[in-house]
């Protein structure tokens, strides 16, 4: 079955750094766009990155252009998002997603937050 992984989530000062990772199994992980996700409390979910299967190309929401950077992994299963100069509204927990077979599938997701 479909399996997302995420970890790297942690208490981190504004202006800090943080890497996310996720990783995928259950699937052909290198034939599927990934995706992060985050949602703070109170708020929906909000879109974070998105790459394409070879990893060629990569999109942001506008809140983290700039500062964040998705990569992945084919031969690990795994996506990443390095997270750059933090701030305190980045506070939430991250997913990551994949589409398959007409369902999204989401990992558990882990927590960032970011305090002084």
């Amino acid at each position: 079955q479909v399996q997302l992984v995420e970890s790297g989530g942690d208490l981190v000062q504004p202006g800090g750094s943080l890497k996310l990772s996720c990783a995928g199994s259950g699937f052909p992980f290198n034939k599927y766009d990934m995706r992060w996700y985050r949602q703070a409390p109170g708020k929906e979910r909000e879109f974070v990155a998105w790459i394409t299967p070879p990893g060629s190309s990569t999109f942001y929401g506008d809140s983290v252009k700039g500062r964040f950077t998705i990569s992945r992994d084919n031969a690990k299963n795994t996506v990443y998002l390095q997270m750059n100069s933090l701030k305190l509204d980045d506070t939430a927990a991250y997913y990551c997603k994949v589409h398959v077979s007409g369902v999204d599938f989401w990992g558990q997701g882990t927590q960032v937050t970011v305090s002084s």
